[in-house]
């Protein structure tokens, strides 16, 4: 079974994982800060993963700990539920229509991390907030987390005039929940690690 739970304590915060990559998009996620809540629902039930989340943090100060921690733990979840690599994909994507929005998203689990920011096509100059105070800002540091613990090259493109956050980052976190799920697949046809190197680390 591709499960893994992970636990991280700090002075910041206190954050428990359940993931369970082969699941049917069950979702039970408390991290405090509902807009992030929102979205994680929306990628478990697109990835059909089973993901458990549950946050404390120093939300009196901000949500910028707590946003990045879960990120962090939740990419060490993956990580850890992957195991040794065999048999996956490796690389996925998902490209996801919301109003006149559209999010393209691109995964390569390829042990290297890399992720530049969200790519905003016309390039806009101001970082859009909803009412909440999330940000893309804070999305962005919220997939650095991710992408850095789990080991992958990440590509968020979205093709958007709309000012609403909320109308521009649901249909990313579904993309990402498509493509992570066709990277974390098992081919049946790959017989080991999906590198001509022979291992990801």
């Amino acid at each position: 079974m591709r499960k893994a739970q992970v636990e991280r304590k700090t002075t910041e915060t206190n954050i428990k994982i359940d993931l369970n990559l082969d699941g049917s998009g069950k979702a039970k996620i408390d991290t405090g800060i509902g807009f992030l809540d929102h979205m994680l629902e929306l990628f478990t039930f697109h990835g059909l993963f089973d993901l458990d989340i549950s946050a404390k943090g120093d939300l009196k100060v901000d949500i910028h700990h707590t946003n990045e921690d879960v990120g962090l733990v939740l990419g060490e979840a993956f990580r850890k539920a992957l195991g040794d690599m065999k048999g996956i994909k490796r690389f996925g994507s998902g490209s996801v229509p919301m109003e006149d929005v559209v999010a393209q998203v691109t995964v390569d689990i390829s042990g290297r991390s890399f992720f530049k920011g969200i790519e905003k096509e016309p390039a806009a100059t101001e970082d859009v907030k909803d009412e909440s105070g999330y940000s893309f800002s804070y999305a962005n540091h919220f997939f650095e987390g991710l992408v850095k613990k789990l080991g992958m090259n990440l590509s968020i493109k979205l093709s958007s005039r709309n000012p609403d956050l909320h109308t521009n980052l649901e249909p990313v976190f579904k993309a990402l929940g498509v493509a992570l799920d066709q990277a974390t697949q098992i081919d049946p046809r790959r017989k080991g690690v999906p590198s001509t190197k022979g291992i990801i680390d």
